[in-house]
């Protein structure tokens, strides 16, 4: 009775290993564990055999106990073929899914492959962040501004800078932290949202210096137009000022000094950017600058200026 039931339901069995094996086909680095399901097609194939040849021959059923027996022994003989399925992360220990246990063949967890295999997991997940919703392909730097679509060009921060010029002298601040730490610089920062770009000059400088600038000597001097290869991108206008008072302070974020010639400027601690435009704004001049930065080195750039000597 026991040999008719395995005969009736032999079927099953191997419809069972042959849709295993089709569901295998969708999993990565799967080829071991799908020949292995040809293993065990074929073991299931032999015992099958052997329980008809009894039941025809209607030989003892216990006979087919030695079969199975056999069949096992085979299969233990060649289990790195017949048996490669694990329950556990053969690195961590940690318990397995059932994706997991049925394919990848080298029977790791997904954070075990991912620590061996970092480019393909960083694109495994980049694939998975491009099926959310809202999701934006990540920013691609171009070789030159002149490959920039400036146009559609959307920056991340609006900033202001802003100088302070008293006949031959002008007013500078070593950064001290944030953006351009360890640099000389124009006091400025960022332009809030419920202020104009003017409004925000004259508070940053009050912020970073200590000292009033007359809102009526502020004169827009150009325009610049930073992107960063990181994604970052800022938008600055330039001014600059000639009416003040009040004494200068030192900041947490910088400290203000007074360059005593404005048209020799220490462009070695200063952005590399600084060189192509702030020469022509000390002249009077206005300009436009557009700027691709890889963290601080300057890849390429582009100035425009008009105007003339004050």
């Amino acid at each position: 009775m026991f040999l008719e039931t395995i005969n009736d339901n032999y079927l099953w069995v191997l419809v069972g290993i042959l849709l295993l094996n089709m569901s295998q086909r969708r999993l990565p680095d799967s080829d071991r564990k799908r020949r292995s399901c040809i293993w065990l097609l074929l073991l299931c194939m032999l015992f099958q055999l052997s329980v008809l040849f009894i039941l025809h021959k209607q030989l003892n059923h216990h006979l087919a106990w030695i079969s199975a027996a056999l069949c096992v022994l085979f299969g233990f003989i060649f289990r790195k073929h017949v048996w490669p399925f694990r329950l556990h992360c053969v690195r961590c220990g940690r318990r397995l899914d059932w994706e997991h246990i049925v394919g990848h063949d080298d029977n790791l967890c997904q954070d075990c492959w991912d620590k061996g295999h970092p480019e393909e997991a960083a694109a495994r997940k980049r694939k998975e962040e491009a099926k959310k919703p809202g999701y934006k392909p990540p920013f691609v730097m171009p070789k030159s501004v002149d490959d920039m679509d400036w146009d559609n060009w959307d920056p991340t921060d609006i900033c202001v800078i802003t100088y302070l010029i008293d006949g031959e002298r002008v007013l500078l601040i070593d950064k001290k932290r944030g953006l351009g730490t360890g640099y000389i610089n124009a006091p400025g920062g960022h332009v809030e949202e419920a202020e104009t770009a003017r409004e925000a000059a004259v508070r940053e400088f009050k912020e970073e210096t200590g000292l009033d600038i007359d809102p009526s000597s502020l004169e827009q001097k150009g325009e610049l137009f930073f992107q960063f290869k990181d994604g970052m991108a800022e938008h600055a206008y330039v001014y600059i000022a000639h009416g003040w008072k009040g004494e200068l302070k030192e900041c947490d974020e910088t400290r203000p000094f007074w360059w005593e010639n404005r048209h020799e400027l220490p462009f070695d601690r200063m952005w590399q950017d600084d060189t192509l435009w702030v020469p022509q704004v000390m002249e009077g001049k206005t300009i436009k600058g557009y700027f691709l930065f890889d963290g601080k080195t300057m890849t390429d750039s582009k100035v425009e200026v008009s105007g003339g000597d004050e």
